[in-house]
C-alpha cells in the first residue's frame, strides 16, 4: 500500500509514469530528481501519511524502497 501511494506522489512531482518506479529505483540516479524534487516528494509523503520525517532520516532516503521503509517506521510508532 505504501509503495502504490508513494509511486503516485513521485509520478506527480516528477511528471513521469508510475510504471517507471519500483522499490529499487533511485530518486537522483534513476529518476533525475534534484534536491527540490526530493524535498517535494518528502513533503508529499508527510502529508499523505500524516507523519514527520526528520532531516537526518530524509537525507538517508536514496531509493523508493528506503522511503517505503521510512514510512513504515514512522507509521508504526
Amino acid at each position: 500500500m505504501e509503495l502504490e501511494k508513494l509511486r503516485e506522489i513521485i509520478s506527480e512531482v516528477l511528471n513521469i509514469g508510475e510504471e517507471e518506479i519500483n522499490a529499487e529505483t533511485k530518486f537522483v540516479d534513476d529518476l533525475g530528481a534534484d534536491s527540490l524534487d526530493v524535498f517535494q516528494i518528502i513533503m508529499g509523503i508527510e502529508e499523505e501519511f500524516d507523519i514527520e520525517i526528520a532531516n537526518e532520516k530524509a537525507e538517508k532516503i536514496v531509493t523508493v524502497g528506503d522511503a517505503v521503509e521510512q514510512i513504515k517506521s514512522e507509521t508504526n510508532n
